[in-house]
């Protein structure tokens, strides 16, 4: 049997589920191929259960620390399977709410895993799908005019570096623990990495970081990193950075994992109960019938131009696939830009200077545009500011104080270049300088937005002022 489509997206995480409801309310015929549950890694493995685990250990933190706002408590006692159910509530109320989204906008919904075929019978170009299912009956064809690869990615392991699941683990097992370890060394000193080890921290865990790179969180601002590390080891936090994890030493026993690495030219052997990985994620490109096309790949990635389209021009990739920026509302705005394209509106390509990024540590981090490095390896004269959060009445109210936020503007014109902000809801915050970088506002410009007091936006107006040297509340 097979199914005429307008569109066949392969893969239902926050790119495909996305751009099936934004192709369908377009009127086009759209099938949603998804081989577990719709909502994909981000809800079900990945941002909501990971944040909601932080919002429980950012919550017992407090708890345990209530006396500074005058509340005694006594005791205060961590259930695990409390913290995993009410993860899993959160979960399961949005995966509901992006199924009845589906339907509601009558986007039909295929359960298996759908393969690329080449050109035959049913089309005479590639991109017929073949559905296999999971209870082992016949394939389901699905004969689209268009196509949209959506099919994420997965954590990445060290070569020779086997994960058990257990005492080894990536995110997803981590995600399920009903119990605690004492300790915990933590391969990788990213953006997973460093959510974990708050999290863990805040938790009672004894957690080591150890990062390849010579500072962790490598891709944000280099004050912004420092700050972080400063942060994290005031909590306890080891941080062990420009260190290589020798996979081939790691031991694993009832007592937990043993491993050497190398830093500065010397040996160091760490014992923890169990060990993450966290090395980044590796595209889900194998076994969708890549090979029955013209589609080109690169270190695993689907090669795409500005609109998303492959080499195959009604074929297009979006999300985690494509070597972009490996982020849920990135995959989103790609599936709309896609479908958009499909449907012949007039499209802007995605900026990426214009794409917020997020760390959802405590304190947090959001970002967006260029750090000051890298405006200055382009060869631009800037100017920069930072403005604390101890100067803001509401952070100190809410005795979340740390951290600053830090504009960089270009000298000769203004232009608002980037933003960096470590500190309290930081993760909200940026959404400011997100909007006034798609209105290319400058500095000025947002210093007479009138921010309300007390907020935490205020550092806004604060450091827009600084960046010309005229900030209000600075000593």
């Amino acid at each position: 049997m097979a199914d005429n489509y307008d569109l066949v997206i392969l893969g239902a995480g926050p790119g495909g589920y996305v751009a099936a409801i934004r192709a369908a309310q377009a009127g086009l015929k759209t099938a949603l191929v998804e081989r577990e549950k719709v909502g994909g890694v981000c809800l079900h493995k990945g941002c909501i259960p990971s944040k909601s685990l932080l919002r429980s250990a950012e919550l017992y933190h407090n708890m345990k620390n209530s006396e500074d706002y005058g509340i005694a408590v006594g005791d205060v006692r961590l259930d695990m399977p409390l913290v995993q159910g009410r993860k899993n509530r959160v979960k399961d109320q949005l995966h509901k709410g992006v199924q009845q989204l589906l339907k509601k906008n009558g986007v039909t919904v295929v359960e298996g895993m759908g393969r690329i075929l080449g050109p035959s019978i049913f089309s005479p170009q590639p991109g017929t799908i073949s559905v296999e299912k999971g209870d082992g009956s016949e394939n389901e064809m699905l004969i689209p005019q268009n196509v949209i690869i959506a099919t994420g990615s997965r954590p990445r392991s060290l070569p020779g570096l086997e994960v058990d699941g257990e005492k080894v683990m990536f995110s997803d097992h981590a995600l399920e623990m009903e119990s605690l370890p004492e300790s915990m060394v933590i391969v990788g000193g990213g953006v997973i990495g460093i959510e974990w080890a708050s999290l863990l921290n805040d938790f009672g865990v004894n957690v080591t970081v150890v990062e390849f790179a010579g500072r962790i969180l490598p891709f944000e601002d280099p004050e912004v990193s420092k700050e972080m590390t400063r942060l994290l080891k005031k909590r306890k936090v080891k941080i062990l950075t420009g260190a290589k994890v020798l996979p081939e030493t790691v031991q694993v026993n009832d007592q937990g994992v043993q491993v050497q690495l190398e830093k500065g030219g010397e040996r160091q052997s760490l014992e923890a109960e169990r060990m993450l990985v966290s090395v980044g994620r590796q595209p889900n490109t194998e076994d969708i019938g890549l090979a029955n096309t013209s589609i080109e790949v690169e270190k695993g990635f689907i090669q795409v131009n500005e609109f998303m389209q492959t080499a195959e021009s009604h074929i297009y990739a979006i999300g985690d696939v494509n070597g972009g920026y490996q982020l849920a509302h990135v995959a989103s705005h790609e599936g709309i830009l896609a479908v958009d394209h499909i449907l012949g509106k007039d499209v802007h390509p995605l900026d990426s200077t214009t794409v917020p990024r997020c760390t959802y540590s405590r304190p947090e981090i959001g970002s967006i545009g260029l750090t000051e490095e890298e405006a200055k390896e382009k060869g631009l004269a800037i100017k920069t500011a930072k403005f604390p959060f101890r100067a803001i009445g509401k952070a100190l109210v809410f005795g979340e104080s740390d951290g600053f936020i830090k504009v960089v503007a270009d000298q000769a014109t203004d232009d608002l270049l980037g933003v960096h902000i470590i500190g309290p809801h930081a993760t909200d915050l940026i959404s400011e300088a997100g909007l006034a970088k798609v209105l290319d506002a400058t500095p000025w410009e947002i210093s007479q937005v009138i921010h309300p007091h007390p907020t935490m936006s205020e550092v806004y107006g604060e450091v827009a002022l600084a960046v010309d040297g005229k900030p209000i509340h600075s000593a």
